[in-house]
Parts: C-alpha cells; structure tokens; sequence
C-alpha cells in the first residue's frame, strides 16, 4: 500500500539520505524504481504507407525502451497485396473511390511487388547497431528483430478470413501466460490483429474456457490505432470483443503529414528542410531509410498518390501530370511525416510513464475521460482538394493546459541519430536521469503540505535546469501551489477543496546543456484520501 504522509514525514526526517534503505526496512509500498523500468510488451502492424516507415525508424530507436514482439506487415483501405491470382477487389469510399481514379476493381493497390519496407529498415538499423549499443547496452541485436517480423493479412484490405504469420504471432502474444500489458499497434489496418482474435474466437467460443479467455484478453490487450484504417474494428473487433482498451488520443503533438503547416513557431523550425538535414536525412543508413520531402523515392512507381519525392514541382504542375495533391508541396529536404508515432511515444521510458493508464498523458498525447474517443475511419468522402485545404490546421488546437512535447522529442530522436553514426560515447549527448527520492504513489489529505525530494544526474558531466510542475491530468481540477519549485526539495500544497478519490500529477523535469538539449522527467501521483 502507498506510504501515509505522517510516515513519510518521519522518514524524511531521520534519514533522507538513506531514504531508499529505510523504505525497504520499514516495509512500506515501494513504487518501481526508475532506475529499474518495466518495458512495455509491444507489437507493430504497419502497411507500407512511407510515414509508417519513418515512424519504424523513430520506433527502433527507442527499441531499449519496450519489449518489441513482432514486426508485422499489415494491409490497409491505402496498401494490399493482392492474392497473385488475377482475384479483382473493390470498397466503397476507399481513396481510389474518392478520389474518382477508375482504377478498381483491380488485382492489387499500393504495393510494391517485393515490398520489404520492414525488412529494409532493420537491415538500417543492423548497420547502425555498432554505434547505438556504444550509447545503451539495451539495445536488441539485428538477428532478434529479423526474427520477429512476419506478413499478417496483407491481400486484400479489411479481409481476415484465413490465418497469416502475422496473425499468428499476435495470437501466441496474446495467449500467452507473460505478465503486464500486450500493446498493439495498428498503424495501418486491423485485419491482421482481427484475423488473431477470430481465430482465438473460433478455438474456444464453445469451452469451457472461453468466459476467462474472454475475461485475461480484456485485462491484457491494449489496442494502439492510426484510425480504422479497413474497418475491421467497427465490423469485427468492438462489436466481439467490447472489452478491449481501444487507445486514441485526442491530445497527441501532430507527427504526421503536414505538422510543418500552421505549426507553432517552436515546433516548426524542428520541421524545415534545414533541421532535418542537419539531424534526420544526414545520419547513416537510418537517415537514408527516412524519408523527406523531394527526395526523389516514390512507394509504388507511378503511384499517383505519392508525389512526394518530386522536388521543384507547384502543386498545379503535379496536378495537370496526374496526381491526386491531397496535401500541399513543401520545400524539398524538409518533414514528410510520421503519422503513426502517436500509438508508441507513450511507451518510452522518459519518466513520464504514461504507458501505465491512457489518461497519464506523455509525448504520444492522451486519453481524456471527459471526451468520447472516437474510431477515425478513412472511407468516405474528401476529395484530394479538400483534404489538401484541411490539412494542418489541427496543430494549434491543443488544450492551453497540456504541454507540448514536441521540441523535447524532436530533440530527443535528433540525439539518437546521432548516436546511430557516433562511435565513442563522449562524442555524443545523452539523457539526465531524473528520480523521486521516494514512492511514486502517495495518499494525502486536503489541506496538508507534502514534501518531495528528487535527484538529477547527467551522464555526460553537463549541467541541468530543473522544475516541479503540476500535470493537469489528473482528476483534481484545479492547479495546486508548489514551493521551491527549482530546487530538489519541493512542498506541495494539498488544497482544501479537494476530493476523496481525487488525484493530482506532480513532474520532476530535468533538462541537461548538451546538444542537443535533453529533457527528462519522473512523476509523482497523488491520490486524496
């Protein structure tokens, strides 16, 4: 149980430089350490769309932070395969459809005829491997990522009709007896994911067994969506399976396509052709995997949908040589996008653990209880004129309460990078580590003052700037006082209004001089008693 504030108290009394030790004699709740994080368990289904490769390249960079099971290609209403037998397919409202192609029915769309786009950026990363475990000895090895990447239903888009090896390997991870949390991306589809749920379905819908399969896939499976991209979650798996965390969140900084439109000043400079030479495109074979405006590649050749790769073009020009300008010609080296970050940056161990509950919040947005999450589908109407006006216009319509974290990741995956072509350790920066020198959970009482003590260190010597602050994301509405809050002794006061049951946020963010700048945190949650 939580530690009492009277004990605490005493604690911090008569032994706050031994404060670990005596938590541990005196038998109190000892909140995980941050020293010793849990890795979340996650899987990634993705489709060939090129944001979904860039985001695979931000993904194993942060490969020391999660627990990757598989690596799985999915299809999507944008990318299927086709079955190579001639076999004809065709959905309403799919962007061929909308966007008046008269391509379809057709035998395969978007696919490349060997697409290994998965395949290409683990073999990337195996060249970088070398440099990256310089900078963290927890970084997979090349082998086990080549390992675990499998083809999920890839022929037609929304069909899960028939077991894959992709939809096996998330079966055998869901049925698995291993603790915690399984998250699973859909960065494209879910037709792979409903095909493994299908089949679980089929084997014990009519055991004994099925109510506490039922009940252990409810607790466990943590579904990470990029939208509904073939409906095969509002056909299949909400209506079978209503137990399943669906996470969408409303507050997610904008990683994807167009972030550098309408952006905030502080966020677009992080966006220009520039900044991401300079950090991004220059670096090694991972930089060369990733895709930027203008350079020259195309998913699928003649793909009119894809004209990113084309530089010095207006988009009339684009326009009149056939293709479907649905977003706007940005200048050639800067952003392209990486739509699908949203579903992992909550996974990365920075402090802010908001992997833990959809609510906490982190650098992949969150769930907010008070809004209704709704399933983003993709069919439908929106010529490409109309999307191309629309696009972007979501980046300054962010609650002024929820910070953005945009800078810190960008700054973040720009380090990592350059670890990727950096061979010595001291020629490149990494994180602070932040702790909470004490339970990261703690029952309080209205009124009372609550001390909290942290620690920062740099690995690197450098220098850091700290501050407590307050998260609103927790369930207590209104901003709480916090004293001394740039020194590593900080008193927080409980207001009197508060609520039993209610819950307040405090983070501890440390920011270290390197180059560039890195930012850490740890949170602290207290609940009212």
């Amino acid at each position: 149980m939580p530690t009492t504030i009277p004990i605490q108290k005493i604690l911090f009394s008569h032994c706050p430089i031994l404060l670990f030790l005596c938590f541990t004699i005196t038998g109190f709740g000892w909140a995980q350490h941050p020293n010793d994080p849990v890795k979340p368990r996650i899987i990634i289904t993705a489709d060939p769309e090129l944001d979904d490769n860039n985001s695979l390249i931000r993904l194993l960079l942060y490969n020391t932070d999660m627990d990757i099971v598989g690596l799985v290609y999915a299809s999507s209403g944008f990318h299927w395969k086709g079955d190579g037998k001639g076999t004809k397919w065709y959905v309403a409202g799919r962007e061929y459809d909308r966007f008046q192609m008269d391509d379809c029915p057709c035998e395969s769309w978007r696919w490349a005829e060997d697409e290994r786009f998965i395949h290409e950026v683990v073999e990337a990363y195996e060249k970088a491997y070398p440099n990256l475990k310089v900078h963290h000895s927890g970084y997979p090895t090349p082998e086990y990522l080549k390992s675990i990447i499998r083809y999920g239903n890839v022929e037609f888009d929304g069909d899960f009709s028939k077991d894959t090896p992709g939809s096996d390997l998330i079966r055998k991870a869901i049925l698995d007896d291993k603790p915690g949390k399984l998250f699973i991306t859909a960065w494209g589809g879910a037709s792979t994911i409903a095909r493994a749920l299908k089949s679980i379905e089929d084997d014990y819908q009519n055991t004994m067994l099925w109510d506490a399969i039922k009940q252990k896939i409810a607790r466990k499976v943590v579904l990470l969506p990029s939208g509904d991209q073939d409906d095969t979650f509002a056909s299949y798996i909400k209506p079978h399976w209503p137990d399943i965390e669906y996470r969408q969140f409303s507050h997610s900084p904008n990683y994807g396509y167009g972030a550098q439109i309408n952006a905030k000043p502080q966020n677009a400079k992080l966006l220009t052709a520039e900044w991401m030479q300079k950090n991004i495109s220059s670096k090694g074979p991972l930089g060369e995997q990733y895709r930027v405006w203008g350079d020259g590649k195309q998913m699928v050749k003649d793909d009119k949908v894809d004209y990113f790769g084309f530089a010095g073009l207006s988009n009339e020009q684009l326009r009149k040589m056939g293709y479907k300008v649905w977003m706007p010609v940005q200048p050639k080296g800067s952003w392209l996008g990486e739509g699908d970050n949203h579903t992992f940056m909550n996974m990365l161990g920075n402090g802010l653990r908001a992997f833990e509950n959809a609510t906490y919040g982190g650098w992949g947005g969150r769930t907010d209880p008070t809004e209704t999450a709704e399933v983003i589908s993709f069919s439908g109407g929106g010529d490409a004129d109309a999307m191309a006006n629309q696009l972007g216009n979501q980046n300054n319509n962010r609650p002024v309460e929820y910070p953005d974290f945009f800078p810190m990741a960008q700054n973040d995956f720009a380090a990592r990078m350059q670890w990727s072509v950096t061979p010595k350790y001291k020629n490149a920066n990494h994180e602070p580590s932040v702790e909470i020198l004490g339970p990261l959970h703690l029952r309080v009482n209205p009124g009372q003052k609550v001390p909290l003590f942290g620690k920062v260190t740099d690995p690197d010597g450098d220098k850091t700037s700290s501050k407590w602050w307050q998260f609103r994301v927790g369930t207590y509405p209104n901003p709480v006082q916090i004293a001394n809050a740039n020194t590593m002794h900080a008193t927080i006061e409980i207001p009197e209004d508060a609520k039993s049951g209610q819950t307040i946020h405090i983070i501890l963010e440390a920011t270290d001089s390197g180059s560039p700048s890195l930012t850490r945190y740890q949170r602290v949650v207290l609940t009212i008693r």
